[in-house]
Order: structure tokens, then C-alpha cells, then sequence
């Protein structure tokens, strides 16, 4: 028996990381994704008790975590965000931990999308790596058509698309259909486990 392959999972905003994750569930690979890790730990203690303390109770609402007032904080202020980055990540770490600890053995993939892989040196943490990237006509549309600006603090924060490919041992270039994503993912995953 072999643990699965592991995979760390980047790219820019809009590029199509959670469309990639998909992709590789249809797949057969384990998935999970550590903005969704990071969404469960803002429902639970002991965040919500931190950001209450931190910055007053507006930001919990009856309890739940008001995520656009957090990141209006945190987008405005680089300290802020720092604090609050060093509150999450251990905890991130400790879930995803787990998470792969908790896979069968008996080989295949595991993929978990990071989109700061890099930027937070996660990279070693993986087997390989990959890059989704697309146009930058293409990332603003599919940006605009979820509602999101493409360009602005959330994007400064991370390192550029080119960037993140020059890292990534492998690239995928994303600018067509899911279709054609997956076949191109297909390619990756026979050639990873062929």
C-alpha cells in the first residue's frame, strides 16, 4: 500500500482554482480546499471569540462571523491582516494535516487547493505543485461575472500569475471551457501516476 500523491493547487484570482478542484474530484483524487477550511474555522470557536475580542462584536453578529466586515478590516490595514493570518494558518495547518493523515492508503491523489502556496511556503508540504492560470481578459470576466474586482488589495497580496507558474512544477493553462480544463488535468494525472 502507498499513501496517495499529494498535490498543492494554486493559481491567480479568477484563474480557475476551484474549477480545477473539481475537475480532479471528477477525477478520482481526494479533494479539499483550504478557503473552505478557512470559511468552516470562521463559524467555530476560538476564532469567533478572537475577532469579537480584536475588534469588537460587529463583526460576529449574533454570532456568526460577518466575513465582508473582516475583510474590509483586514484589506485596509496589513497589520490587521497579519494578525489575523497568524490566528488562522496554524489552524489551517492543523486541519489539512489531518485531512491527509486521514487518507486511504492505497495510492491515487490528493489534492489541496492553496491559493497563497507559495506565498505562505506551503509548497514543500506537497509532492508537486500546480499552477492554473488564465488570460488577464479572461481572470477579469469571470472576476466581474462573480461580482469581484479582479485588481485591488486581495489580489496585491499574492504573487502574480507568472509568478506562481515560474514556481509551480506544473502549469495549466485555463482559458477555455471546463472541458478543456479537465482534459488537460486528465493529461496531468496520467502522466503523475502513469
Amino acid at each position: 500500500m502507498a499513501r496517495p500523491l499529494t498535490i498543492g493547487l494554486t493559481g491567480g484570482i479568477a484563474a480557475g482554482k476551484s474549477e480545477a478542484l473539481a475537475a480532479f474530484r471528477r477525477l478520482g483524487a481526494a479533494t479539499i480546499s483550504s478557503d473552505a477550511v478557512v470559511h468552516e474555522l470562521l463559524e467555530g470557536e476560538p476564532l469567533i471569540s478572537l475577532l469579537r475580542e480584536r475588534w469588537g462584536e460587529e463583526v460576529a453578529p449574533g454570532g456568526a462571523v460577518d466575513r465582508n466586515r473582516v475583510g474590509e478590516i483586514v484589506f485596509a490595514d496589513r497589520d490587521e491582516l497579519t494578525w489575523l493570518e497568524r490566528q488562522i494558518h496554524p489552524l489551517v495547518g492543523e486541519r489539512l494535516a489531518a485531512w491527509m493523515a486521514a487518507l486511504s492508503e492505497d495510492g491515487g491523489l490528493a489534492v489541496v487547493e492553496v491559493p497563497l502556496l507559495f506565498e505562505g511556503e506551503m509548497a514543500g508540504a506537497f509532492d508537486t505543485t500546480v499552477a492554473v492560470v488564465a488570460s488577464e481578459d479572461v481572470r477579469r470576466a469571470r472576476a466581474e461575472a462573480r461580482g469581484h474586482a479582479l485588481v485591488g488589495e486581495r489580489e496585491a497580496r499574492q504573487l502574480d500569475q507568472a509568478e506562481k507558474a515560474a514556481r509551480a512544477e506544473h502549469v495549466i493553462e485555463n482559458d477555455g471551457s471546463v472541458e478543456e480544463l479537465e482534459r488537460k488535468l486528465s493529461a496531468l494525472v496520467e502522466k503523475l501516476t502513469g
